[in-house]
């Protein structure tokens, strides 16, 4: 199923759901009452390989709600980068409510990863929530790959390289006010179980991000420090997104 959603300040976001398999391993059926809510990472939408890679893996635990942030994909808008995102998961977590599934679990990834966490925080009405390969703190410019992150939001030559190489227009404007950072954030979000994944090879953002969330989480959080393991979606395998199915649905509710 296929729609648009209007969020609160009357952005368009393409929205899917994707019902429960109906293969299972036999270990744990499908979920009839959860459902995941995913949250895609900068310059994804839910129409690519690796977007639907891991909606189809979740699907053997629960139906699966996936959209395109704004100025991603066929969404309306500009990118704020985890910004006003909170409110695009906020339209598809009440989507999701609508469907009827009584226990909603996030999971997000690199920018989808922080917007889960402030969402939890700011919005709450969630069951769980599983923040993969999430920054830590705003402005982060220690590595390579963030440099170049940085180039593409903030300069107009990367704002054109966004919009035409990867199908994501990027808001020219600076953060008035700076929001609510993931740091800030995780401990507004008990009592709700929460899930910190990272790799311990991941480019974007070191190992002190994910240990910054689950200090600032004061014990209320997993950490899962993954061998290996590189940035968001691209680098979660399918094991390890089956450890995440199992975990949500025996923490949600």
């Amino acid at each position: 199923m296929r729609t648009f959603l209007r969020t609160d300040d009357g952005v368009s976001i393409d929205s899917v759901y994707d019902p429960a398999s109906a293969v299972y391993d036999g270990s744990r059926p499908p979920s009839r009452d959860l459902v995941f809510v995913m949250a895609h990472g900068f310059t994804g939408d839910v129409d690519r390989p690796h977007v639907r890679r891991v909606v189809a893996a979740l699907t053997d635990y629960a139906p699966v709600v996936s959209f395109s942030f704004r100025g991603h994909g066929r969404s309306g808008g500009r990118t704020t980068v985890g910004d006003r995102e909170v409110l695009d998961l906020a339209a598809a977590v009440a989507w999701a409510r609508d469907l009827g599934h009584a226990r909603v679990v996030t999971v997000g990834f690199s920018m989808g990863g922080s917007v889960v966490l402030r969402h939890a925080a700011l919005h709450a009405g969630v069951d769980a929530v599983v923040s993969v390969s999430s920054p830590a703190r705003w402005y982060y410019r220690g590595t390579a790959p963030m440099r170049r992150v940085h180039w593409l939001v903030t300069r107009p030559e990367g704002r054109l390289v966004g919009r035409y190489g990867f199908r994501t227009r990027i808001h020219h404007r600076d953060w008035d006010p700076v929001p609510l950072s993931p740091v800030e954030a995780v401990p507004k979000i008990a009592p709700a179980p929460l899930l910190i994944v990272h790799g311990d090879s991941d480019g974007y953002f070191p190992v002190d991000h994910p240990r910054m969330l689950a200090d600032a989480a004061g014990g209320a959080a997993e950490l899962w420090l993954e061998p290996g393991m590189g940035h968001a979606e691209h680098a979660a395998s399918d094991r390890l997104l089956a450890r995440i199915g199992d975990w949500a649905a025996s923490r949600a509710g």
